[in-house]
């Protein structure tokens, strides 16, 4: 019982639903309810996957590679800042820029859906939830009984996830374009301080215990 109450609490912690929730409100303000219903359900679904990859095969892929902790926590620091970058800034144009070329279209076209990015990875499925489903599911010490629980509770903190994304509608209808615009921005500011530090935490680690 205290093993799955560590996994739980490990799992809330580094997947984060509450904070996802911000993330969510910036990036869907402009979509309708269904389109933002979808956006949810596509997060929680590629989350899902990319964390169960990680689960199943993860020990293998970061011992071939010789990846550590404070490697992908540099990587999906550096992410989640340039995210924040744009979130802060936005990307508006002039109103005689408005009208786009084929050519311009094609490139929004070809822009990542923001389900999969920042949704997805980094906000929920993040470098730190990566490997800690590799640690909660170590081969060497975890029985496959204990990781099929530990898979269970990933779950269920994603869809706890995906619920509280679901619940963020009524707060997007209330603050309206407007609001949303300044949310957007002062959460990319939160952002960008949770990245920086993420950063520097980990090249902290670095000089301290010379681990990657």
């Amino acid at each position: 019982m205290a093993d799955l109450l560590e996994a739980f609490v490990t799992l809330w912690v580094v997947i984060d639903p509450i904070g996802t929730v911000p993330v969510f409100i910036a990036v869907t303000a402009t979509m309708d309810a269904s389109a933002r219903r979808r956006t949810a359900f596509q997060a929680a679904l590629v989350s899902a996957g990319v964390l169960m990859f990680f689960l199943v095969l993860g020990q293998l892929l970061i011992d071939a590679l010789d990846i550590g902790l404070n490697s992908f926590q540099v990587a999906g620091g550096i992410i989640l800042f340039l995210f924040a970058l744009t979130m802060i800034f936005g990307e508006s144009k002039p109103e005689s820029d408005r009208r786009q070329t084929e050519e311009e279209t094609a490139q929004d076209a070809d822009k990542p859906n923001p389900a999969i990015f920042p949704l997805a990875v980094p906000s929920l499925a993040s470098p730190g939830a990566m490997l800690a489903v590799v640690l909660l599911t170590d081969n060497d010490h975890f029985s496959i009984a204990h990781q099929s629980i530990t898979a269970i509770v990933m779950l269920a903190v994603i869809a706890t996830a995906f619920v509280m994304m679901l619940l963020a509608d009524p707060i997007i209808r209330l603050i309206g374009h407007a609001g949303s615009a300044i949310i957007s921005r002062v959460m990319g500011m939160i952002l960008a301080s949770v990245a920086a530090n993420s950063v520097l935490s980990a090249l902290l680690d670095i000089f301290k215990t010379g681990q990657l």
